[in-house]
């Protein structure tokens, strides 16, 4: 079995993935504060982890891996919500009326990740179900000596874990006091000190605790999550960049200080941002959108998907139309190879090893989609499984295609005619395996015969596009 290799934020190399323990492989993942709909940049860790999972599962045995992700449903955004909804006549308490925005973006989000072919996590824990423990493991840091109340407020003492604090991100005291926007307050003795416990007015949400009624600070939250499920140590913590400070350095310190037996996460994974057509992506731009909008508009889950496994977790993701159409275009050629096949049962399927050693090389994704790609000339009943295995052609997609898209075809980004875009997925996968043969024969027979039929060709990066010229003859594709 190839040794999976990753990416360790923590030691800056990649190592080799070695688990505490074989029979309990346990891993931690960031998830969303619940407040509206994940947008596109929330998408990417859910299928970059996902794509962990999936490789985990397979290496240790789908009964020995512990994923766990959670909802952050303790925010100011909620309570506001809750509280227009109430103002304008909603039933119930402000507390019931926060459970239920909660449980309703919940439900969006498990729809819309679900669309985009991830997998649900072993374990998914809300902040509030979890407050009890919260409490405990504040007490107990200051006990230690790791934290103090202060006007109500709790704040976690980071002079006393200060030879060590800052280690993730290798920041400097001054970077991590500018990065962090730290709140200036005279009850704070560092100003690094960060909220454990915070108040809470009367007409907002909270709970009893041994400093007056509150709320919980964010970074408690994961930290005391993630040791009540997976323990003092475990072998996994992931998240987006954006998360590596404050977030994760402020659950190192709490945790590694409240639980010194363990060592907390062993390996750390961090994933790039997102980018939209070359710009960071926000609402003053307009280029802000929503995984639910895309769905809206037609763009496949899995087609959204295909185009976040393009590019490597660690670097920058450019979400653009090209690469939508080209995802398109490839996985329209997939479905229409396989849709008479029956998929293999899991029990009796094995991965392609050239597509896990693709995955085990610190998630080379692009790499596992080349070789994904090849399998359509040797074999459309491994492609299949194999895609599968890899969160797509699922039954779902599969019905929604032969609805949606052999009936109606009209080839995404192709000028309306639906052999081009079949014909486009054909030449890009051609291209693809070429790359990996070194042989382009075929892909220049091809193109050859689409300047024939009057077909203009545009290959790029991003894939493959078909437009008809001046001198289109649509019989001659019957041809091809």
């Amino acid at each position: 079995m190839t040794p999976i290799k990753l990416h360790n934020t923590r030691t800056r190399t990649k190592e080799e993935f070695v688990p505490i323990d074989p029979e309990n492989v346990r891993m931690y993942v960031c998830g969303p504060t619940v407040y509206d709909r994940a947008h596109l940049g929330n998408a990417r860790p859910v299928v970059v982890f996902d794509v962990l999972y999936r490789l985990l599962r397979h290496v240790y045995g789908a009964d020995h891996v512990t994923y766990v992700r959670n909802f952050t449903d303790v925010d100011d955004k909620i309570n506001a919500t809750a509280l227009s909804r109430q103002q304008a006549g909603a039933q119930g308490t402000l507390e019931q009326l926060v459970q239920e925005r909660s449980d309703e973006t919940i439900g969006w989000y498990l729809h819309d990740m679900g669309a985009l072919g991830a997998l649900e996590p072993n374990e998914m824990p809300r902040a509030t179900e979890y407050i009890a423990q919260m409490v405990e493991m504040i007490e107990d840091l200051i006990a230690k000596g790791h934290a103090y109340a202060a006007e109500g407020h709790v704040l976690f003492a980071v002079d006393s874990w200060k030879n060590k604090y800052g280690a993730l991100s290798g920041r400097s005291g001054d970077d991590m006091i500018a990065g962090a926007r730290v709140e200036v307050a005279p009850y704070k003795k560092n100003p690094m000190d960060f909220v454990l416990w915070k108040p809470s007015t009367d007409d907002l949400p909270g709970w009893d605790s041994p400093w007056g009624r509150g709320r919980p600070g964010w970074h408690i939250e994961c930290s005391a999550m993630s040791y009540e499920l997976l323990g003092a140590s475990f072998d996994i913590h992931g998240g987006g960049n954006d998360l590596m400070f404050p977030h994760h350095e402020n659950e190192i310190a709490q945790s590694c200080c409240a639980h010194p037996e363990g060592e907390f996460a062993r390996y750390w994974l961090h994933n790039e941002m997102l980018q939209v057509e070359g710009k960071k992506m926000s609402k003053s731009l307009g280029n802000f959108f929503t995984v639910h909008d895309l769905l809206e508009q037609g763009v496949p889950g899995e087609v959204i998907r295909f185009v976040f496994l393009q590019t490597h977790y660690r670097k920058p993701m450019d979400w653009t139309k090209s690469k939508a159409d080209h995802a398109y275009h490839v996985l329209d050629g997939w479905h229409r190879l396989t849709v008479d096949l029956e998929p293999t049962p899991l029990s009796d399927f094995v991965p392609d090893s050239r597509i896990v050693e693709a995955l085990s090389s610190d998630l080379n994704t692009h790499l596992a989609l080349m070789r994904l790609a090849a399998l359509e000339s040797q074999s459309p009943q491994e492609l299949l499984d194999n895609a599968r295995w890899l969160g797509f052609l699922s039954d779902a997609t599969k019905e929604a295609w032969k609805r949606d898209f052999l009936h109606n075809s009209s080839g995404i980004g192709v000028s309306g005619h639906p052999d081009l875009a079949t014909l486009g997925a054909e030449l890009d996968s051609l291209r693809t395996r070429a790359k990996i043969t070194k042989d382009f024969s075929e892909v220049d027979q091809l193109k050859d015969k689409l300047f024939q039929a009057g077909v203009e060709v545009r290959m790029s990066k991003a894939g493959v596009e078909l437009l008809p010229g001046p001198d289109f003859d649509p019989s001659k594709l019957e041809n091809i």
